[in-house]
């Protein structure tokens, strides 16, 4: 594999740039990802009341102004997490309710933390079946307030409750009662926040957002940087199999904690150079070799740090991963399996994944993609090295978070067969 490809754009900040657009009176939200995710965030502004004209290249989204009608039909989020999470906390804010549903994936996710926050908050917040998972009926106007919330099993708690927080009239202090997992994505919230005009902070325990606060981004526009998680499959595909150099544009330094494999792959041995300035990181194929790496804060990345580890010489141990069980799947044991289909050695603990890529021979075989584009992503990286071909079931969830992903394989010069 060689040449040059552009990372698609940020999941995470086009998810928050188009609700922030929907809380605003509107803006423009330049380079977004259009993905089946963030499609799903779109479709919840337009049921509260906006509207979102997608281009090639912009969203244009007209806003409900901080005043979110009672959605017409049910909400479907489909299979996005995070776009339940982040408009559960929007329905709050309005007199009626709503009706947030998902896949069966995205029903069997947790979200009692955050509707037990919203009803301290004042809101009427229930699941239908009692368990804390979609169905949700959520709604009630709420005017802000104090709230505690765990930490340990989704940072998108706090994002919700701070986006919707600061056009509440109090404003809205959350509490931290355990330790934050995915930290960084919580700066990515309060990075575009500050891009939109909103104040946020962190405090001593938690953080906090005033309310009567106005979503409004200079000159009505919003630019989504690059996408680290998307391109940690194609700098590990560089580890893996590049023939000389490929680089990865559209790279530039932002809050985004998934940056981290760059330095997972330096410690793995494959030889990188990231020009910050021009966005823009070059990778060569290595030997690569076992480390041990703590995901507390970049769960999207044990995917793909285990797939590494399979092909690299030593013991890659991943900690600290209980709560990437809670993703679009178990991807701790999804992880685990497929990768002994394909002969790697892996031992699964709750909170840890070994991968003895020392006593590993890759082997192709068939695996499942779990309904997950990460997992899918991921498995598709062990057939550039694998003695065989692998086949990946299920591989159109990649447009979740990746449209073209295989294509750019193809073009990057990987041998790739798209099955119907």
């Amino acid at each position: 594999m060689r040449g040059s490809v552009r990372a698609p754009p940020s999941k995470s900040y086009t998810h928050r740039a188009v609700l922030a657009a929907g809380y605003a009176d509107g803006a423009t939200v330049r380079n977004p990802l259009d993905s089946a995710d963030t499609r799903a965030t779109a479709r919840a502004v337009e049921a509260f009341g906006g509207t979102v004209e997608r281009g090639d290249d912009a969203f244009v989204v007209e806003g409900f102004d901080g005043r979110p009608d009672t959605p017409e039909d049910v909400l479907d989020c489909a299979n996005s997490g995070t776009t339940m999470r982040l408009t559960t906390a929007t329905a709050a804010l309005g007199s009626g309710l709503t009706v947030l549903t998902g896949d069966g994936s995205l029903r069997s996710r947790p979200q009692g933390p955050l509707l037990d926050a919203l009803a301290d908050l004042g809101a009427r917040a229930e699941s239908t079946r009692d368990d804390g998972r979609a169905p949700l009926v959520v709604g009630g106007h709420i005017d802000g307030g104090e709230v505690a919330i765990p930490g340990d099993v989704s940072s998108q708690y706090v994002t919700a409750l701070l986006m919707a927080g600061a056009v509440t009239e109090t404003g809205v202090g959350v509490e931290l009662t355990t330790e934050l997992k995915s930290a960084p994505y919580v700066d990515i919230t309060l990075e575009v926040l500050r891009d939109f005009g909103v104040e946020a902070e962190a405090t001593d325990d938690g953080y906090r957002v005033p309310g009567g606060q106005t979503y409004a981004p200079a000159g009505g526009e919003y630019a989504v940087p690059g996408d680290f998680s998307s391109m940690s499959y194609l700098l590990a595909a560089g580890a893996l199999a590049a023939d000389g150099e490929l680089t990865v544009l559209g790279a530039r330094p932002s809050a985004q904690g998934d940056s981290a494999i760059v330095d997972v792959l330096s410690r793995m041995g494959a030889p990188l150079d990231w020009d910050r300035e021009a966005g823009e990181i070059a990778v060569s194929r290595a030997d690569l070799a076992g480390v041990e790496v703590d995901v507390g804060d970049t769960p999207d990345l044990l995917p793909t740090i285990a797939a590494l580890g399979a092909a690299a010489d030593g013991t890659t141990r991943i900690t600290n991963c209980e709560h990437v069980r809670y993703k679009e799947t178990d991807r701790v044991s999804a992880m685990a399996d497929e990768l002994g289909e394909l002969g790697a050695v892996v031992e699964e603990e709750h909170d840890t994944l070994v991968v003895r890529g020392g006593e590993s021979t890759l082997r192709g075989g068939t695996v499942s993609g779990h309904d997950d584009h990460r997992i899918v992503m991921s498995l598709a990286l062990c057939g550039l090295v694998a003695d065989g071909d692998v086949t990946v079931e299920g591989a159109d969830h990649v447009d979740v978070s990746f449209p073209g992903f295989f294509g750019t394989l193809r073009d990057l010069g990987a041998d790739v067969t798209e099955q119907a």
